[in-house]
């Protein structure tokens, strides 16, 4: 039995190099949850928890139905209350907000053949099994980000304003702006690798 992997399906989502680029990004589903505070807190690893159990137990659901898949990369989108912190770019934005301040939604993406039956049902197999209540507030969610500026960021979470800024030169130049929230694909596990060596896209999408 093949087993699909999307990372090499859709190569072009979870790949990015160094300097900025323009890239059009499809629509997709993911499996989903919305929180809201650091990043380094409790419940946002038990949101990853959730996640990760429930996805997996998705994919064993579909072996069982010959319709095995590679669980995804972690990803997550960020924004904050712009009425309050006024801010200018996504690098001054990583700056000067509060990591409590900060809104997010995580995801995995899911194959195509997912449907929302069948997420419930993992969620309900994985709350019987674990009692991880955040499993209750996943969604299948769709999303289609169309144009995006993207780059490759090496290297730990704080030095990320560097990247962001040439970002946001890039958008300069081109006479882009904004058309969406800040985005991430976490191509490294940053819960085990170290921080030197974390690779992780940085996507704006824009318009």
């Amino acid at each position: 039995m093949e087993k699909l992997d999307l990372t090499k399906q859709y190569r072009h989502y979870f790949t990015a190099k160094p300097e900025p680029a323009l890239v059009t990004i499809e629509a997709a589903q993911f499996l989903s949850v919305t929180g809201k505070g650091d990043p380094s807190g409790t419940s946002f690893k038990k949101h990853i928890e959730a996640l990760y159990s429930t996805a997996y137990t998705l994919k064993f659901a579909c072996k069982a139905r010959n319709k095995d898949f590679v669980v995804s990369k972690l990803e997550g989108l960020w924004w904050f209350d712009e009425s309050r912190f006024r801010v200018q770019t996504a690098a001054e934005a990583s700056l000067k907000v509060p990591r409590s301040e900060w809104e997010y939604r995580l995801l995995i993406r899911l194959p195509d053949f997912i449907t929302k039956k069948e997420v419930q049902e993992s969620q309900e197999a994985v709350l019987l099994k674990k009692q991880l209540i955040e499993v209750q507030f996943l969604e299948l969610f769709s999303m289609e980000e169309g144009l995006c500026v993207q780059l490759l960021h090496q290297g730990p979470f704080a030095t990320e304003p560097e990247s962001l800024e040439k970002i946001t030169a890039f958008m300069q130049e081109k006479n882009l702006s904004r058309n969406g929230v800040h985005h991430e694909i976490y191509l490294s596990d940053f819960n085990k690798t170290a921080p030197e060596k974390l690779k992780t896209i940085l996507r704006e999408p824009v318009k």
